[in-house]
Parts: C-alpha cells; sequence; structure tokens
C-alpha cells in the first residue's frame, strides 16, 4: 500500500540556537485544563461502557465543555466557596445502540466528579461545583462515517491535520519537569502548593527566565509569613529542577502579581482559580504534548474529549507526536523535526492525503541519507494507527 509520505530538509537556524524561545504549561488544576480532563475522562468513561455493553466503542465526541468560575472567600487558615463553580458537560455521543438505551448522561456526570476529586482533594463537590450535562446525539453523517469501511482502518471524521515535533528543547523539557515534580513530589509534602500552576518559560539566548504562578491553599496557610516562605521555597525547589536539565543561568519568579503590602497574594479555598474569576474551556490550554510553544508550528485543535477510533483532531496530532519521538529516537543524525498529518473526510485514517515531514539534519548528515529510515517509521506508524485508540482508551497516552 504506498503512501503519501513527503520528506524534506528545514533550512533554518536550530531552535536552540535562535534568540528567543518561549514555552508554556497549564497544569492541572488551571480552569483550562480542568476543561481538558474532564472531557477526556468522559470519553474514556464512555468508552469503557461501550466497549463493555457492544464490544465495540460508538461515535461520541465530549470536546466542547466549559468551566464557569464561582466566588470565594479564602483566608487563612481556611477560607470557603460562597458561589459554586459552574461545569457544562456537552458534546455528542451515541444514546441508543441496537434497541438498547445507554445512560451516557450519567455516565459523564460520574466522570466528570470522579476527575474533580482526583486533581482538586479540597473541593467539596456536595456544595462547591455545580455540573449541568447536555449531551446531545451526533449528526447522522458523523455517525456514519464511524462505521469502518469492510478490510480498512476507520474512516476520517473531518478534513483535518494533526502536528507534532521532536524532539524537546531544552526549556520544553524544564517546563514539563517543573510540573511533573510539583505534581508527584512537592505537593505531596507541601499540601499548600495549590493545582492551579501556569508555568511560563522565557529563554532569551543563554538566559532562561521562569515566571510562576501558583495557587496556595487557605487551610495550610497560618498567615502572611508562612505564605512568603512556601513562595520562597517553591522558587529554590523549580530553580534546582531547572539546572538539572541547563547549564544556562536561570532565574525563577513566583506570583509576581502579589502585593504584600496590600495582603494581596494567590491564596484560594480549593487551589484553583477557577473558584473565582477564571473560566476554562476545551482545547484552550495544553497541546497533546503538554505544552504551548509559540516557536513550534501548532494544530489549534482540541485533542481531549474526541473520540479515539476516528477523530483527526485527536489520532493525527498524537500520532504525528508519537512519529516524531520515534525517529529522532532511533534515526541518528536529526537535529528537529517536524510531522504534519492531514485528512480526508471518508478516506481510511491510515491513508493521509499526505503525510509531510520536514527533518533539520545534525551537522554532518543529509536528509538523503536518512530518509529511508524515516520513511519506514512513518509508514509502520500509520499502518498501525489504531495503537492510538487503544493507549488513549486505556489511559497510557496524555491529550493535555
Amino acid at each position: 500500500m504506498k503512501r503519501n509520505i513527503q520528506i524534506e530538509a528545514l533550512d533554518q537556524i536550530p531552535l536552540e540556537k535562535q534568540r528567543i524561545e518561549l514555552v508554556e504549561r497549564k497544569c492541572l488544576g488551571h480552569p483550562d485544563s480542568i476543561a481538558d480532563g474532564i472531557a477526556e475522562s468522559i470519553s474514556q468513561a464512555l468508552c469503557k461502557a461501550y466497549l463493555d455493553e457492544f464490544g465495540v466503542v460508538l461515535h461520541h465526541n465530549t470536546d466542547q465543555g466549559e468551566v464557569v468560575a464561582g466566588e470565594s472567600v479564602p483566608k487563612y487558615g481556611g477560607g470557603k466557596i460562597v458561589r459554586p463553580m459552574y461545569i457544562l458537560l456537552d458534546g455528542r455521543a451515541t444514546k441508543q445502540f441496537d434497541g438498547v438505551t445507554i445512560s451516557t448522561d450519567a455516565i459523564a456526570v460520574e466522570a466528570a466528579h470522579t476527575y474533580l476529586h482526583k486533581i482538586l482533594p479540597d473541593l467539596n463537590l456536595n456544595r462547591d461545583a455545580i455540573v449541568d450535562c447536555r449531551l446531545g446525539v451526533g449528526s447522522t453523517d458523523l455517525r456514519d462515517v464511524f462505521r469502518p469501511c469492510q478490510g480498512t482502518a476507520p474512516r476520517s471524521n473531518d478534513t483535518s491535520f494533526g502536528v507534532g515535533h521532536a524532539p524537546f528543547s531544552e526549556i520544553e523539557t524544564i517546563t514539563k519537569s517543573v510540573a511533573e515534580v510539583i505534581d508527584e513530589k512537592l505537593r505531596p509534602k507541601y499540601p499548600v502548593i495549590g493545582q492551579d500552576i501556569k508555568i511560563m518559560g522565557l529563554r532569551d539566548g543563554d538566559n532562561i527566565t521562569l515566571t510562576i504562578a501558583c495557587a496556595m491553599v487557605d487551610k495550610h496557610c497560618s498567615g502572611i509569613t508562612e505564605y512568603i516562605h512556601y513562595r520562597d521555597l517553591l522558587q529554590e525547589k523549580i530553580t534546582d529542577i531547572a539546572k538539572k536539565h541547563t547549564n544556562r543561568h536561570v532565574d525563577v519568579h513566583v506570583n509576581t502579581a502579589d502585593d504584600l503590602g496590600a495582603n494581596s497574594v494567590f491564596l484560594t479555598v480549593a487551589g484553583t482559580s477557577a473558584e473565582m474569576g477564571d473560566d476554562g474551556s476545551v482545547g484552550r490550554g495544553n497541546r497533546c504534548n503538554g505544552l504551548i510553544t509559540p516557536n513550534r508550528p501548532m494544530s489549534m485543535e482540541a485533542t481531549s474529549g474526541k473520540n479515539p477510533i476516528n477523530h483527526i483532531g485527536k489520532i493525527y496530532n498524537l500520532l504525528s507526536t508519537q512519529i516524531a519521538q520515534d525517529c529522532v529516537a532511533k534515526v541518528n543524525g536529526i537535529e528537529e523535526m517536524y510531522v504534519r498529518l492531514l485528512s480526508q473526510i471518508g478516506k481510511p485514517i491510515d491513508l493521509p492525503l499526505v503525510a509531510s515531514v520536514q527533518v533539520l539534519p545534525k551537522h554532518g548528515y543529509s536528509v538523503k541519507d536518512i530518509n529511508p529510515q524515516i520513511e519506514a517509521i512513518v509508514n509502520d506508524q500509520l499502518a498501525n494507527v489504531t495503537c492510538i485508540t487503544e493507549k488513549v482508551i486505556s489511559g497510557q497516552l496524555k491529550t493535555f
């Protein structure tokens, strides 16, 4: 089977040698990430319910959710949320199949509650969040295209594209590592560190500046002196994490909007700005590699919540990223690599209209030398595209 795989050399300055590079990550408690996480948890729950009941995943897309901020009155030692945040679950799902009614709305609400409890343990779900489910049913044409042709891969639901790159630059690696260490090591030790953290990285030549916005949980903080202590501690820990990944100069700034004289600081009741004044939407935050990278090509598609069977906005973004990472790991001589996969609605997802690969070779290598290896990896990954589906349903692949 011949696929349209086009590989070309890039003629540009490597990103690490360009003067300015920006990278951002919105961590799990950021309102946009909350929306992404809920959307993806609902899709996974629906997939498992469909598989348990019918042995197949049925058509659904839950990638349109919204988080509307509530109101809170934080104070040292413990405040309260006075108006609950409002969470809208919308999108499309198959509600009847072979004469059987499926409890899609109940599944979605339960999945949302389970996810919220997992990432925001200080949030009282009985009073501090309203979850409103408004799932509809997909259009007939999109449900029809969901059915694969005999002997082929699933057919694309849209004419769209996915984008991926590899390897991560130093500041991309730092930004991702800071988030992971905070979530996995620092917060369990210091529960005052909330889940709503935004990391903004700037590399200006050989100087790296990390600006961190971190919600602090009020019940774990006795007063302004302790708040400052934890803020300074976080600055120190993040600096240490960053220096493990670079020899460049690193400056870290935490909660730069604080006005200590006015006692105005980033203090929250439940660890998220969604409790007071910051809304969230699916797809407005991290791309599927966990970062926002304006120096790289990106797709604007929301990856979270889309069905993992034939929705290109999910599958091709994940697959293009996986292809790029696989090539960099297995093929010598790649400085940077960018992958773009374009679909046509109704066509098998393993046969994109084009698989465009751009390679910046390392010194001493040419694209001509490494082209066959790259093409073989791209071809193999496309032939096994349904592996993406399996990994998404099992939770092995993150979407934001």
